[in-house]
């Protein structure tokens, strides 16, 4: 039999449907065309709106009348447990010490801007390329997949934008080591803390989503959760502290409480270990899962 050259295997590749690794170069080009193209519209699209954002978005934490700050407020009024420092007025003086950062903090958030209306967008032309090589079974997984992390990536940037970052700023702005000192702030800092703790909540709200793909890989079972809940309310108790280093417990458990309900969520998501064939301990999955909740 005669070896086939390679435009003949191209072609032949072509007539059964399959894709040779030309092809798959080809279409990743083209994704990457389509996917700056789609971005650089939305950045010179944006760059307009970034003030309106900016003012409207942006800086509406470091104001008294963001709705947070707001039920705060309320909350303090009511409950009498609650912390006065709650009750009192807020407002943050932002400077800016380098002559350029406001010209390229309008850029840089202009691509953030592109990048955060693009996601979707992003999303799918990934799911695109990659649909091809799966079989029906994984396109169906990998579908909810794709969906649900986005889901939850968004969420943790509204929890890490409503009440992660406004109560981080709240507390160290009004933290002082001596009255003599007067804070002022910064616009690089303020921008660099709001986008780093915005981003990293949507990082940790993608925890179920790791902890359903390490269950389907073996790597991780329902019984870890069981075994090591109470050693996990105190490390999460630590990392809601670290995010928020407060001494009023409503701060603290504002941030907890998501972190916490993200640890339940995976352990409801990962399948229980699987039994050992020689015994039969009389349970199936569905009692695993209400072991786990009665625990």
């Amino acid at each position: 039999m005669t070896e086939l050259s390679a435009d003949q295997q191209h072609d032949e590749a072509e007539a059964q449907g399959e894709m040779t690794f030309w092809n798959h170069l080809e279409a990743l080009r083209w994704m990457l065309i389509r996917v700056l193209v789609v971005l650089a519209v939305l950045v010179v699209g944006g760059f307009g709106f970034i003030p309106w954002i900016f003012e409207h978005v942006v800086m509406a934490p470091s104001r008294n009348d963001f709705f947070l700050y707001t039920w705060m407020s309320k909350g303090a009024s009511a409950l009498a447990m609650l912390p006065d420092d709650l009750k009192r007025p807020f407002h943050v003086d932002i400077i800016n010490i380098q002559l350029s950062s406001q010209f390229f903090l309008h850029m840089t958030l202009s691509v953030w801007f592109a990048v955060l209306v693009a996601f979707p967008y992003l999303i799918y032309e990934i799911w695109k390329f990659i649909c091809p090589a799966l079989y029906a079974n994984e396109r169906k997984s990998m579908r909810f997949t794709f969906v649900f992390g986005t889901v939850m990536f968004f969420m943790g940037c509204v929890v890490g934008y409503s009440v992660v970052f406004p109560l981080t700023l709240r507390f160290l702005y009004n933290y002082q080591i001596s009255p003599e000192i007067t804070n002022q702030l910064s616009l690089d800092s303020y921008m660099s803390n709001f986008l780093m703790l915005v981003f990293m909540m949507g990082i940790i709200f993608e925890l179920p989503l790791v902890s359903m793909l390490l269950s389907k890989l073996g790597l991780l079972y329902r019984e870890f959760f069981s075994t090591y809940r109470r050693h996990a309310i105190v490390a999460l108790l630590v990392v809601a502290a670290f995010i928020t280093p407060s001494a009023d417990p409503f701060t603290l458990m504002a941030v907890f409480l998501p972190i916490y309900v993200l640890w339940e969520m995976s352990a409801l998501l990962v399948k229980p270990a699987p039994k050992d064939t020689g015994e039969d301990d009389g349970l199936d999955d569905d009692d695993s899962g209400r072991d786990y909740l009665t625990d």
